[in-house]
């Protein structure tokens, strides 16, 4: 793992800890990259809780409690739907914090409303209303999924009280 993710894992750790929080990460277009680095971290079975990887639509469902109209009408690749992968990760963890990741890494799939490198994000924390944005970057699929991690973390950092 890069330094960068290392530093970064390292403060996320030592915030939730200090908070007494629990993580959970719901991920469809980096497939456990956040859970992995996370996990990486020395010390890290006391904030991270568990992952989830929902990369099809009936994965989201399923383990996620993702609506299906709600994928039907806004796409996987939407504030929506990562707002209920991250509602459904607490649900069905005992975390008290989640976040949810879902994109088009490339280097197909991307549409003229969703081109590659599209990625969308959300925040929940136990007892309060997810926050959600989308951005868009750029580079080859290992780009696009190595800043979504790190963007997802360093969102997470921001958000917590």
């Amino acid at each position: 793992m890069d330094s960068e993710l290392e530093r970064l894992s390292a403060l996320v750790g030592e915030a939730l800890l200090s908070r007494k929080l629990m993580l959970a990460c719901a991920e469809s277009c980096t497939g456990g990259w956040a859970a992995e680095v996370v996990t990486a971290t020395g010390g890290s079975s006391q904030w991270f809780e568990r992952g989830y990887v929902t990369y099809s639509n009936a994965a989201k469902q399923e383990l996620l409690g993702v609506r299906a109209e709600t994928l039907r009408e806004q796409g996987a690749v939407s504030e929506a739907v990562v707002r209920e992968m991250a509602t459904g990760a607490l649900r069905r963890s005992h975390a008290q914090a989640a976040l949810a990741i879902s994109g088009v890494a490339g280097p197909t799939g991307g549409s003229p409303g969703k081109p590659v490198g599209t990625v969308c994000f959300a925040w929940v924390l136990r007892d309060r209303e997810p926050t959600a944005e989308t951005l868009h970057f750029c580079g080859d699929r290992e780009a696009v999924r190595r800043q979504s991690v790190l963007h997802a973390l360093q969102g997470l950092l921001q958000r917590l009280p």
